[in-house]
């Protein structure tokens, strides 16, 4: 296993852990963190033993308490635009073609929050707390949080939560939409991970069709998408995990997915 200076990586089960392992700074983003997570993120795109990857912090205080500050308090535009024209761990988390998982365990905040807006399910505990207080710096959310907190919460919503920095519990998160799974604090590894288990039991091949498909329903009109669905379908008739699949139910057995 690849050793790396801010994260914590293991396997188990199928499943890939990505700890960001600065918990003396409440997990903060800064250089080292995003490029350590697209440089886990590649090794795991092609290991066949991770199926799902399972993204938290360390400790129980922050999953991502934001951006580290001390690190672009002095830069000009013309360097912050250098920087965010870099591959984004944003974007590479809702991009990457296997189902990505927040654990969300305290603070997720500003590019915390957007980390678990990228990402495919967000599991919180009830402790938790979320928001995007970028406007209490006199900047606004950089990692996409003008545009997936509206889209996952509605507008008045994210307007709310954007243009007031107000920081919301798990609880009314849950009952936004932010989060998709809330539970009781000593219930959050189990319960994250029973998920992901239950998602790595299946064929790679079609997790990675139906989150293909699914993610196409953010971009594309419902005709358009109902086409892309349909090839994606197609495609997964043409592989030998369907014919597994079909056979070991009609043969009342476990399928043995491989992926191809």
């Amino acid at each position: 296993m690849v050793s790396y200076e801010t994260l914590l990586v293991d396997v188990a089960d199928r499943v890939a852990t990505i700890t960001i392992n600065r918990p003396d700074k409440r997990n903060a983003l800064n250089a080292a963190v995003r490029r350590e997570i697209i440089e886990a993120l590649d090794h795991f795109s092609s290991d066949d033993n991770a199926r799902v990857i399972v993204i938290t912090g360390a400790g129980d205080k922050a999953f991502i308490a934001g951006a580290d500050i001390n690190e672009f308090a002095e830069r000009t535009p013309v360097e912050q635009r250098a920087v965010m024209a870099e591959r984004r761990i944003f974007d590479e988390i809702a991009g990457f073609a296997k189902p990505v998982i927040a654990m969300i365990n305290g603070f997720a905040l500003g590019g915390g929050c957007e980390v678990a807006l990228a990402c495919d399910v967000r599991v919180a505990a009830r402790s938790a707390k979320l928001g995007q207080p970028e406007i209490k710096l006199g900047i606004i959310p950089g990692g996409g949080g003008t545009q997936r907190l509206p889209r996952m919460v509605g507008l008045g919503t994210a307007m709310r939560l954007i243009l007031t920095g107000e920081l919301i519990g798990a609880e009314e998160a849950a009952g936004l939409g932010l989060v998709d799974v809330l539970v009781d604090d000593a219930e959050l590894r189990t319960r994250t991970y029973d998920i992901a288990r239950a998602m790595a039991a299946h064929s790679p091949l079609t997790l990675r069709l139906a989150k293909a498909a699914i993610r196409g329903s953010e971009e594309m009109p419902l005709a358009a998408g109902l086409a892309y669905e349909r090839e994606l379908f197609i495609t997964a008739f043409g592989s030998n995990d369907k014919r597994e699949g079909v056979a070991a139910f009609l043969e009342k057995r476990a399928a043995i997915f491989e992926g191809r």
